[in-house]
């Protein structure tokens, strides 16, 4: 075989953009279709950066650069894409510093999605061939992710998955099957821990029922600290006899 695949994508540019697209073979810096859309990614990926931290027009951007970008969705800098014209995010999804979605073929994601710092989500296939990476040639499958699931940190979830939803993935896990709804699962590679039961439901229900009341008996305080500290009431320094 030849030692590198010669450009075959002049004009349109569609044929390499529509076999990447199909999941077939396709090679990835070949074609003005390609080209036009990783330049598109790093001219809105740059004008991120080039906000302040906590600007709000950096989620502006993000819902510019991301096929659909759901209410209330935050992700935290740095950020790295192929393109993002492929990736679809539901309400509140958060991802925390330094992942990377790679989106030759699509990533869906649902609502109250949570991704811990350095997730990557990756949609690329490459041969297992040597002679035939010569070529540039790669792959893609797409990804798709439930509602109500947290991704510990450094987990990689690998092209062609599905998680369904309420599941939490472990710190580190490689996600190289399809998860279940309603589990925790974790491991290289990821497996089926155990499923998400009602005394998990019940133990952290009256974890944040101790939370609110502890904070409402915060607020509470601080709310009485401040009524007294007023200069007209009966138990300020200033007004006792």
């Amino acid at each position: 075989m030849a030692e590198k695949s010669e450009k075959t994508d002049p004009g349109t540019g569609k044929f390499q953009h529509d076999r990447m697209m199909s999941g077939k073979l396709y090679v990835a810096d070949d074609g003005p279709e390609l080209v036009r859309e990783g330049a598109r990614k790093y001219r809105i990926l740059n004008a991120i950066r080039a906000l302040p931290l906590g600007d709000p027009g950096r989620q502006k951007l993000y819902a510019e650069l991301f096929k659909s970008w759901g209410e209330g969705s935050y992700i935290e800098s740095p950020f790295y894409c192929d393109y993002g014209s492929h990736i679809s995010v539901g309400k509140y999804f958060y991802a925390n510093a330094g992942c990377a979605f790679l989106d030759p073929a699509p990533i869906t994601i649902g609502d109250w999605v949570f991704l811990g710092p350095s997730v990557g989500i990756y949609t690329p296939f490459h041969p297992i061939a040597a002679d035939v990476r010569r070529h540039e040639l790669e792959g893609a499958k797409a990804i798709t992710i439930g509602s109500d699931v947290w991704i510990g940190g450094n987990a990689v979830i690998c092209p062609g998955v599905t998680i369904g939803s309420n599941v939490v993935i472990g710190a580190g896990s490689v996600v190289t099957k399809d998860i279940p709804d309603g589990c925790v699962a974790v491991g290289n590679p990821c497996h089926v821990l155990r499923p998400i039961t009602d005394q998990d439901e019940k133990y952290w229900h009256q974890q944040a029922e101790e939370y609110f009341a502890a904070q409402r008996q915060y607020l509470d305080r601080q709310e009485s600290t401040s009524t007294t500290d007023r200069p007209d009431h009966p138990d300020h320094p200033d007004t006792a006899e």
